[in-house]
């Protein structure tokens, strides 16, 4: 990842923050993006742009543009901003399909079509996705999550061969991560099963690399240890 200029959507939140730890770490240089507004001093190897809605097409596409312009080119994207809801189809609503569908596809979507010529003209362009093992088959209360990751792996398929040849385009498909938020909301899981946030920042960061030039249109499972 040495010198490479990458753009993290979500780069706030608890993956996003071990993902751009590691690839600077690495000698790469790192936008970050979030809703969230940001609190890092900026360096010569790092921006942060916060109190961004990459559900609005023009804000990602500014903040991506303004990504490229502080390196002077964009290597990679690598798409984790999202969100999670558990409800059942009888008791919801169709307003949690809308935002799962807004937070986990849009955000995606519009980051990387603005990403798209930048990530062309730098010949080894990389996107990475975020998927989920829980969209391969649905479990009770997870209709709206897993349809909408569904479809970001739809969407990760069709762009690989959109632009294959000039740009790769794969998914990682994390079960549960282990992360503070998920710790709380199930306090009796075993912990040690899930996926630490530093083993999916090495998949992921491999996938944003020259080393996967042969990998596009994968999704690539990281189930832990269950």
């Amino acid at each position: 990842m040495n010198g490479k200029a990458v753009a993290i959507t979500g780069a706030l939140g608890a993956l996003g923050r071990v993902v751009a730890e590691v690839a600077l770490s690495r000698g790469a240089r790192v936008a970050g993006i979030d809703y969230a507004p940001s609190e890092i001093p900026p360096t010569p190897d790092r921006i942060d742009l916060g109190g961004v809605d990459l559900t609005d097409a023009a804000q990602a596409t500014r903040a991506i543009e303004a990504a490229a312009a502080q390196f002077g080119r964009l290597d990679a994207l690598i798409n984790i901003a999202g969100g999670f809801a558990f409800e059942t189809i009888a008791d919801g609503d169709a307003r949690a399909w809308e935002r799962m569908y807004a937070l986990n596809v849009m955000t995606a979507l519009n980051a990387s079509r603005a990403a798209l010529p930048h990530l062309a003209a730098a010949a080894r362009g990389r996107i990475v996705n975020v998927g989920a093992m829980g969209a391969l088959q649905a479990g009770s209360g997870m209709g709206p999550y897993a349809a909408s990751k569904s479809a970001v792996h739809r969407l990760t398929e069709a762009l690989a061969a959109e632009w294959k040849g000039k740009i790769t385009v794969n998914a990682v498909l994390p079960s549960t991560i282990d992360t503070p938020a998920n710790r709380a909301s199930m306090p009796r899981a075993d912990f040690a099963k899930w996926v630490a946030p530093q083993e999916l920042a090495e998949v992921i960061l491999f996938l944003a690399s020259d080393a996967a030039s042969a990998v596009t249109g994968a999704l690539i499972p990281v189930s832990g240890r269950v």
